[in-house]
């Protein structure tokens, strides 16, 4: 679905306590898509049933704080309230468990009076206590925390102000947090919840403020989750702020596309996530509805690891840019629902610049930029420089049916050039372990948000620094843009990273990642937030 790609946003000057009504824009306007299976036939919404949703991978962990997939986050959602919401129409920056906020004249201190009358499932109160206890623990996670670790960059501490306030302070300017506080990953889980170790936390039992209960998760299975009957305190966006329509949500882990497609079709599940591409026309023939919005955030893409021999030579990145055909992946592995990369952030992320003159597919470029730096044709064709073969290992995970197909594809482009690309699939867990090793020269992958502050998570020495980059170029305007309040200060250091990314080829980006999902005709309004992720509480069955 389109959006509009227009320049960063957010309000100067000083920020005063805000009314409900008030609001914060950080995002462009993004096309919102409500997912219905029917065109109108149903009566109406209705309370009840069990809704059977096919995952296309393990979650791994059900603790929304540190969730990394989308998969993950499709679960971990409706276990938690954020203290603000995000419209997927306009970008706007909305209350939810926080009534109002105040934020100070350089973004390093943020001030939330929290809405009265919401509990945990275990009915202790969503109060500043509890707010404290979930920030002080997404920090003391750390570099388990792959998103919050980058959300509460420079964390200072959470100050209970009053049973009903808390204030957040950090070292310095942090532009982004308050998008931040709308995410799941910094979403509120009881107290009791947080005592338990991190590795606890990932299996459940687990206790949220959501409008879903964590009743059971069998790993490489399933996860179920309940109702909760008490819940009524609603995001402002939803259709109803009272307790969902669902008596729950089954989430079964079917890896296999074809499979999940046929048991969509079969009436064995209602809906399915990562709707493989050559099954989109095949399921629109059918009493199918496949619904999808584009993914704010960083490409789907090739991300060195610069630690490495072959990967640490800037003229092979910069050859790997130019050698990789970018149309092709998109017309021949993907259909119409997505489009090739232009920039380091996808095209519906805020800040985004339009940087196609450096991803243009020029084989004859690339050839050259590597004879220049002393790469030379082998007998095979694959080059060589001091007795190295110009080889790189790439992962990549399973949770994408076209991940491996489209890297097959890009493995063929590069070998004109003289690039061997040795693909090696993983689990999940596998290759989440494998990026924390450094034992890779490229990770394949992509990142979901709508701020353009997920460069800085992929990219800054700072933080995981996954692809063991050191530039100190790259490093101030990272940490300029997360530090600039006014706006277009921001847009400029923003503008200014996603060029330097893509000149030192740290990543090579090559579609845009667009979440489809396919649903029954029995499916009514199962909706995409701001982060093209799923929302549940509103959804029904006819």
């Amino acid at each position: 679905m389109p959006a509009d790609r227009t320049p960063l946003r957010r309000p100067a000057g000083p920020r005063r306590l805000a009314a409900l009504a008030a609001v914060l824009l950080l995002a462009p306007p993004l096309a919102a898509c409500s997912a219905s299976g029917s065109d109108g036939d149903a009566a109406g919404p209705r309370s009840g049933g069990r809704l059977t949703f096919a995952l296309s991978s393990d979650p791994t962990c059900v603790d929304p704080h540190q969730a990394a997939t989308n998969d993950a986050m499709y679960v971990t959602r409706g276990l938690v309230d954020s203290l603000t919401d995000q419209d997927p129409k306009t970008g706007r920056i909305v209350p939810w468990l926080a009534s109002s906020w105040e934020v100070d004249d350089n973004a390093s201190r943020f001030t939330f009076r929290l809405r009265a009358g919401a509990t945990f499932g275990d009915r202790t109160p969503v109060d500043a206590k509890a707010v404290k206890a979930n920030f002080d623990a997404v920090h003391a996670l750390g570099a388990r925390s792959i998103l919050g670790s980058g959300f509460l960059q420079g964390y200072r501490a959470t100050r209970v102000v009053d049973a009903q306030t808390v204030e957040v302070t950090f070292d310095g300017p942090n532009a982004q947090f308050l998008q931040a506080t709308s995410t799941p990953t910094l979403g509120l889980l009881a107290p009791a919840t947080l005592r338990r170790t991190p590795e606890e936390r990932c299996t459940g039992p687990l206790v949220g403020s959501g409008p879903f209960t964590l009743t059971t998760y069998t790993p490489d299975t399933s996860v179920e989750v309940d109702r909760r009957e008490d819940y009524a305190w609603g995001s402002p966006l939803w259709k109803s702020p009272g307790a969902a329509r669902l008596d729950g949500v089954s989430f079964r882990v079917v890896p296999e596309s074809g499979v999940r497609t046929g048991s969509l079709t079969s009436g064995q599940v209602d809906a399915v996530a990562g709707v493989a591409p050559q099954d989109e026309a095949l399921l629109r023939g059918q009493r199918v509805s496949v619904i999808g919005r584009a993914n704010p955030g960083v490409p789907v893409a090739l991300s060195a690891n610069t630690a490495r021999p072959v990967a640490k030579d800037p003229a092979v990145r910069r050859a790997l840019q130019a050698a990789v055909d970018r149309d092709e992946v998109v017309d021949t592995v993907l259909s119409s629902s997505y489009r090739p990369a232009t920039s380091s952030l996808a095209g519906t992320t805020d800040g985004y610049r339009d940087n196609r003159a450096l991803l243009t597919h020029d084989a004859a470029r690339a050839a050259s930029l590597l004879e220049a730096a002393g790469w030379r044709a082998g007998d095979d064709g694959i080059r060589v420089k001091d007795g190295r073969r110009l080889e790189l290992k790439v992962i990549l995970g399973t949770n994408f049916g076209p991940n491996q197909s489209a890297l097959e594809l890009i493995q063929q482009q590069v070998r004109k050039a003289g690039i061997q690309l040795t693909l090696s699939v993983l689990s999940i867990a596998d290759y989440q372990k494998a990026r924390g090793a450094g034992d890779y020269d490229l990770a394949w992958g992509n990142g979901t948000r709508t701020d353009p502050d997920i460069l800085r998570t992929a990219f800054s020495a700072k933080l995981l620094n996954l692809s063991r980059i050191s530039d100190a170029t790259l490093q101030r305007d990272l940490d300029a843009q997360a530090a600039a309040v006014d706006p277009a200060r921001r847009a400029a250091h923003v503008a200014a990273a996603q060029r330097r990314i893509l000149e030192q080829g740290y990543q090579i980006p090559v579609f845009e990642m667009t979440t489809v999902v396919a649903l029954s005709r029995t499916v009514h309004d199962l909706t995409f937030d701001a982060s093209s992720r799923l929302q549940f509480h509103d959804a029904w069955l006819s």
